[in-house]
This record gives structure tokens, C-alpha cells and sequence, in this order.
């Protein structure tokens, strides 16, 4: 009755400990209806040891046993998981001799056992539990007797029995409970049972205390009208309609009602059937009642939303469509759904047709797939959209607009709908361009202007030879504020002068040569760490030094022949610092009594252009100045570049 240790089992290990644990008898205390069968089965086979054994997934463990004085094992020693892959059961004669047996524990130490026999526990679907066993310590080459075998397979199965009736008894308390719990969770109100000849009400305590009838009267039953009496009066005609047409009916009963208990309202779904007699007359209707309160609460809120949001969209049509800008709204995914009227005027298409990716058409060929892109990356990332483009005009044409959208997010972040306008700006363009012209007709007139005087200047020269140092000093300054000029005169995003990138100390150098001695050596001493330079700095970085340049010659130390500026600079971690300190002019009085024109300008270029932060000191021995700078302010390009990176 022996086989190896390497046969399979026919079931699945997970399947089998679910199904053991399903009767919720691990780890319970001793029952005697298992005691009684080890004790019985022990006397039977004359054996000391009698266990009901349940193999756990890493031990095995007793719900009853006898001999053994503990209820668990370890299931490397286990006998009874060897039995599991048998057909029913099985027997050892002599373990000392069995190869699957020789070497265990129990078997060459204490207790020493030689004899095993066991029958399996199954459960309904054939899957073992465990096995209900005897051991000896003493061999029995004979196994057991004809009548012992019976008695073994006819206790296991009594043993399966008990687990059976233990489970059914464990499902139809969780069962019970759930029930329990689920009407406690739910809206049940109670049952009723309406006598209609007698018209006698008999009720449960639930529904007895919503409708306000003593719970002992209505147990004894009580008229119909006892507990109508509760009804809310508007609603009272209703419910007797409902009554009468279930009567008179199919015999389907269904209403909902409020109900009025000491000044609380409270809505009741009432449903029943209503039952007959061999004449057709209706004799009885029995039903249950929910309470519905919260739904109605729920249906009423949801109403009213429905009817808020409905004048809210309808005032964000009126709103939207008096709106000068052409307004416009996606779903999350870039859809767009909805355009005011503005954008039909300024359009002149057909409502709808600009729908979904429509709109794309609208733009000029040259300006689509930069708004494209544009459009994507905000639908990535979430962050806010605009770009200029040009849209087609009702008239054919194209005009210049200013697109704009933000994302609108949910309490948890999530993109629920973008919204966006455009503004036509086409006018504002043409007036930059105009501005533009002005600006570059004036410039080339300075230009010829310091031009003329230059060649004023070395016409002089040639007329006073003594003089001609003097000529090519001051030609030298003129070149030099008019190169200044380039950097410090208006501009726009097409006319800005670009420098490249270069250095700031070489940028500041030629910027200063206006300023230098007769010998043409630097009045502006430049030192510390240099910095990479670009053109988005170069007009602000521009105006700041020419401004403080053009006020020391004026007043500070370049107005006199021996003075002299130390401009610094220094890079601090992720800050950049220069510091501008004139020394050998005029006695500081202190601060002027109001800001000049130019004093504001530099201000607005650290400040508003280059995001830094500009300290003026007024000391006695000349003005020092520090401008404190972020480490990319001077080179946004290239920052812009790495970060990307």
C-alpha cells in the first residue's frame, strides 16, 4: 500500500489549503466530538497514539489527539503528508523498515514509531484535508485487522462529516451576519402584512417606529389608518391612488411617500402584492418599505446642480460672447468643443467646422506647425500655452493674434478642460513696425550724425597739426558711444543686435573705450571671473553701465583726469556679482534728493529685464554700485540649452 515519494498529486496546493481553511478549524480549542473518535479509534486498534491530523502548508496540526500531548508538528517529519498523495489512505508495517520513513526522527529517536496507519479527509470535491491516524511503536507486519480498517474509514468519514456541519454551520453564520449587516447598511424600513377585509396592519418593530405606531400594537396589528396617519397630507391622495389601482389591478403595488414622525420628514419606497381570493376580490397585501431620504437628497442636489451649472454655462455664453477676444475651449486631450461668437465673426467659418483639429487651417502655412508644436508641448506638460500667429480674416486676409490657454485641474490634479483666447493684434503690429521704422531712421541718423562729427573733427586735425593727438583721442570716444548706441537705442525682436556669444569683460571693455585717458589706456578697470555672454543680455547689460559710465563722467570720478572706476565681477555659487566703485573724483554728498530718468532705467534693466537685484552706496569717496545677478542671466540662451539637456 506503499508508493514513492516522487508521485504527483492530482490537485493543485493552493486550491487544497483554501479548501482547509474554508472550515475555520485551525487553531480552535478541542472539541469533544473529535476527542470521542481518537479515544474510540485508539481502543479499537489497541494503539497509543490516535490523531485527526490537518496538513498546513508548513506544519501539521491536530484537532484532536491522544498520546502525543501537543496539537502541532513540523511537516518535515510528518507522516500524514505522505499519506495526502495517496488514494485514501495509508499503511506503514514497519517504518524502520520503509525507505520513505527509515531515517525520520520520530522513527530512530523518541517515540521511536514503527507502525502508521491513516485514513484521508476529503472534502466534497476530493481534495485532502488531513487524515484521521493510529501509530504504535511497535511494528505490525499484519497492519490492521479487517474490523480495525472498517473502523478507521468508518470514524474518518465521521470525522469529515463533523468538519462538513462545522463549515455549513460557519457559512450560515457569516451568512446570517452579512444579511444582519446589510440591512443595518441599507435604507429597509420594514415589513408589513395588511388584512384587507379585517383591516388589520400587523408590522415589524423597524416599520412600526418610522411610521410612528408603538411597535407592541403593531406586532398586534392595528388599522390601516393608524399608520396613514403619518403621511404627509400632500402626498396622501397619491398613496391612496397607488392603493387602490394595485386592488384593483394587476395587484403590483409600488409608491413613494414622505412620511412625518415628531417634525422629521422622511421619504419611504413602498412595494408590495397584493394577493386574491377564488371570487377575484383582494384579501391581503403584503410588502416591505425602503427609505429613500438620501436618495432624494441625492436626486434634489443633483437638480439643482444640473440647474446651477445650466445658468452657469448659459452665463458663460452671454459673458464669452460680449468678449472682445475670441474664446475658446478643449477637452483634456486637445479637442477643441467650443468657440464663442467672436471667433465665428472674425473667421467667417461655419459654426462647428473649426471643431476638433480644424482650427489648424485657420492659421497661415507658415505659422502652423510652430503652433503645432507649440499646442503639444502645452498638452504634455500642462503648462500654460501662447504663441503669436496669423489667422485668416473673414475678409481673405491674414491678421496677427495672440493665442493663450490654461489648463483647468480637478482637487487632484488631473486636467479637466483648457481654456483659451485670441486677441487680434494685428493693429499693435503694425504700429510696432511703425515704431520700428522710426527707431532705425533715427538710429542712422545719430550714426551720421556721429559720422559727421568724426569727420569734422579730423577735418580740423589736418587744419591744426598740433592738435591732431588731441583729434584721434576724441574720434576714439565718438567710435565708442557709437557703438554704445547699438546696444542702448530701442529695438525689437527683428532689429536687436546680436553679439553672439561672447565674453562679458570683452563686451564691457569696448563698451568703456569712450572713456579712456588722452593715451587711450582704460579709465574702467575690469577684473575677477569672466562670464559667456549673449545678445538676449546684451542691451540691458548696455544700458546699466552706460548709464553709470555717462554719470561718473559727468559727476563722479571720470570727471576728473585722475579718477578712476574698479568694476569686479564674481561668480557665487548660482549668483553672478558686479560691483562698480569709483575712486579719485568728486566728494560724495550723498544720495540725490530724487531719482533721475537714467537711475530708474538701470534699475529696470537688472531688476525687470535681468531678474537680479541692484544696492547703491553713496560713500564720500565715490559711489559704489552692486548688481547681483542670477548665473544665467547673462547667458539665457546657452542656460536654456544645458537645462533642456
Amino acid at each position: 500500500m506503499t508508493r514513492q515519494d516522487t508521485h504527483r498529486p492530482s490537485w493543485d496546493e493552493n486550491e487544497r489549503l483554501e479548501a482547509l481553511r474554508s472550515y475555520g478549524v485551525l487553531d480552535t480549542e478541542r472539541e469533544v466530538a473529535f476527542d470521542d473518535v481518537v479515544n474510540l479509534i485508539a481502543e479499537i486498534c489497541q494503539a497509543p497514539i490516535a490523531v485527526v491530523n490537518l496538513i498546513d502548508a508548513d506544519r501539521q496540526w491536530f484537532k484532536a489527539e491522544r498520546g502525543l500531548g501537543v496539537r502541532e508538528t513540523p511537516l518535515a517529519t510528518s507522516f500524514c503528508a505522505k499519506a495526502l498523495l495517496e488514494q485514501d489512505g495509508m499503511v506503514v508495517p514497519d517504518a524502520a523498515q520503509d525507505p520513505r520513513f527509515a531515517c525520520n526522527p520520530l522513527v530512530t529517536e523518541a517515540p521511536h514509531l514503527r507502525f502508521y496507519a491513516g485514513r484521508l479527509l476529503k472534502s466534497p470535491q476530493g481534495l485532502p484535508l488531513g487524515t484521521l491516524c493510529v501509530l504504535d511503536a511497535k511494528p505490525r507486519p499484519q497492519g490492521l485487522t479487517p474490523l480495525q480498517e472498517m473502523a478507521l474509514t468508518t470514524l474518518a468519514g465521521q470525522v469529515t462529516s463533523q468538519l462538513e456541519l462545522r463549515r455549513a454551520l460557519l457559512e450560515r453564520d457569516r451568512s446570517e451576519k452579512a444579511a444582519r449587516l446589510a440591512i443595518e447598511a441599507s435604507a429597509y424600513v420594514g415589513a408589513w402584512d395588511w388584512d384587507i377585509a379585517a383591516d388589520r396592519v400587523v408590522a415589524d418593530e423597524r416599520f412600526a417606529w418610522m411610521y410612528g405606531v408603538d411597535p407592541a400594537v403593531a406586532r398586534q396589528g392595528a388599522p390601516i389608518d393608524l399608520f396613514r396617519a403619518s403621511v404627509h397630507p400632500d402626498d396622501g391622495p397619491r398613496l391612496t391612488q397607488d392603493i387602490q389601482r394595485a386592488l384593483e389591478g394587476e395587484g403590483g403595488f409600488v409608491s413613494e411617500y414622505r412620511l412625518v414622525v415628531d417634525g422629521t420628514t422622511r421619504w419611504v419606497l413602498a412595494r408590495g402584492q397584493a394577493e386574491y381570493d377564488r371570487s377575484g376580490a383582494a384579501v391581503r397585501l403584503p410588502g416591505v418599505a425602503v427609505d429613500i431620504t438620501e436618495r432624494k437628497q441625492i436626486e434634489t442636489n443633483l437638480a439643482e446642480t444640473a440647474r446651477a451649472l445650466s445658468e452657469s454655462e448659459t452665463r458663460f455664453r452671454v459673458l464669452a460672447d460680449a468678449m472682445p477676444q475670441m474664446v475658446w475651449s478643449t477637452l483634456p486631450d486637445g479637442f477643441h468643443d467650443y468657440y464663442n461668437a467672436r471667433w465665428y465673426e472674425f473667421t467667417g467659418v461655419p459654426v462647428g467646422s473649426t471643431d476638433g483639429e480644424g482650427w489648424n487651417d485657420i492659421l497661415h502655412p507658415d505659422d502652423q506647425p510652430r503652433a503645432w508644436a507649440a499646442w503639444r508641448r502645452s498638452l504634455e506638460t500642462g503648462e500654460p500655452y501662447e504663441i503669436e500667429y496669423r489667422l485668416k480674416h473673414h475678409d481673405g486676409g491674414y491678421r496677427w493674434a495672440l493665442a493663450r490657454a490654461v489648463a483647468i485641474r480637478d482637487d487632484e490634479g488631473r486636467i479637466t478642460r483648457w481654456f483659451g483666447t485670441c486677441t487680434d493684434i494685428d493693429e499693435l503690429k503694425r504700429l510696432e513696425q511703425g515704431r520700428e521704422l522710426v527707431s532705425q531712421e533715427l538710429s542712422h541718423r545719430i550714426k551720421n550724425i556721429f559720422a559727421v562729427i568724426t569727420a569734422l573733427v579730423a577735418l580740423s586735425a589736418r587744419q591744426h597739426p598740433e592738435a591732431k593727438g588731441f583729434s584721434a583721442s576724441l574720434r576714439t570716444r565718438i567710435a565708442a558711444l557709437a557703438r554704445a548706441h547699438e546696444f542702448v537705442r530701442p529695438h525689437t525682436e527683428t532689429s536687436k543686435t546680436t553679439v553672439g556669444d561672447t565674453t562679458l569683460h570683452s563686451f564691457l571693455a569696448d563698451l568703456f573705450k569712450a572713456y579712456a585717458d588722452d593715451t587711450g589706456e582704460p579709465r574702467v578697470l575690469i577684473s575677477g571671473d569672466d562670464a559667456v555672454f549673449d545678445d538676449q543680455a546684451a542691451t540691458s547689460v548696455a544700458l546699466l553701465f552706460h548709464e553709470l559710465a555717462t554719470n561718473a563722467a559727468k559727476y563722479g570720478s571720470l570727471s576728473e583726469k585722475a579718477g578712476i572706476v574698479f568694476l569686479s565681477t564674481a561668480r557665487q555659487a548660482d549668483r553672478f556679482l558686479l560691483t562698480w566703485t569709483e575712486r579719485g573724483g568728486p566728494a560724495v554728498q550723498g544720495p540725490p534728493s530724487r531719482s533721475g530718468f537714467g537711475s530708474s532705467l538701470a534699475t529696470l534693466s537688472v531688476e525687470g529685464q535681468l531678474g537680479g537685484k541692484l544696492h547703491r552706496e553713496w560713500n564720500a569717496d565715490g559711489l559704489k554700485v552692486i548688481v547681483d545677478l542670477p548665473d544665467a542671466a547673462l547667458s539665457r540662451r546657452r542656460a536654456a540649452i544645458m537645462a533642456a539637456n
